[in-house]
């Protein structure tokens, strides 16, 4: 169920905030081990602003372009998460502006980002997008072809794989995507055993549904409209 919204940027984060706290005490985790992203796409740095003096210092675009544009017109001390799709012809532009990529969903794509990488003498931090729900229409690799090609994504000396990101299908009750959380967590602790290393991260649950992915294991949440309010209507990308 989607969060009720309020008129004020700084209660709705209150009001996300202790819902993930909530959440956090139902599952016996600690708060300090989720963080929430501030899904910002599509509104201005001025509404950003506001989010900032609530005390919000991670945000995630999900149109570089726009990030370039706004970024510049906030705090240079704000954290700045990549989550939507990468076009190859952006990856340039993208790496020095994000601290983490949410959304490597092929192998292609993450050869072209260690190359540009390597070009620039970066070392991205990124997580692998997983289509935990086997849907045509979403990005992300299929489970199965991901343990197939992870010995090939780990040997890629310039990224460093910190863990796993899914988007459910959408749904309008929150508990339809337990099971999709469920897969994500599954995914991640069979490779973090058959590989013998570490995938930390588990990017997982929107305004809709966020509560549902803490009680599973999320350590990141996107959430933007129960922050900001409805989205406006987003600019073309060139």
């Amino acid at each position: 169920m989607i969060l009720k919204l309020m008129t004020s940027i700084a209660e709705n984060l209150a009001q996300v905030r202790e819902k993930i706290a909530e959440a956090a005490t139902t599952a016996d985790r600690g708060v300090d081990d989720i963080r929430l992203v501030a899904i910002s796409k599509t509104h201005d740095a001025e509404k950003i602003q506001e989010t900032v003096e609530a005390g919000q210092i991670l945000f995630g675009e999900s149109r570089v372009q726009e990030a370039r544009a706004k970024i510049p017109q906030l705090p240079s001390n704000l954290h700045w998460h990549f989550v939507g799709h990468l076009q190859k012809n952006k990856i340039r532009h993208a790496l020095p502006l994000f601290e983490v990529i949410h959304s490597v969903d092929s192998l292609a794509l993450a050869q072209d980002i260690d190359r540009v990488a390597e070009e620039e003498g970066l070392h991205p931090r990124v997580l692998l997008e997983v289509n935990v729900a086997g849907e045509g229409s979403k990005f992300g690799f299929e489970p199965g072809k991901l343990r197939e090609q992870l010995e090939t994504l780990l040997g890629l000396a310039r990224l460093q794989v910190e863990g796993l990101m899914c988007i459910p299908p959408i749904a309008e009750e929150a508990e339809a995507s337990r099971k999709y959380f469920v897969a994500l967590r599954d995914t991640r602790d069979s490779l973090e055993k058959e590989f013998n290393l570490k995938l930390p991260q588990l990017s997982m649950g929107m305004t809709n549904d966020f509560v549902v992915a803490v009680e599973e294991g999320a350590t990141l949440v996107r959430v933007g409209t129960a922050i900001f309010g409805e989205r406006s209507k987003p600019k073309r990308e060139l």
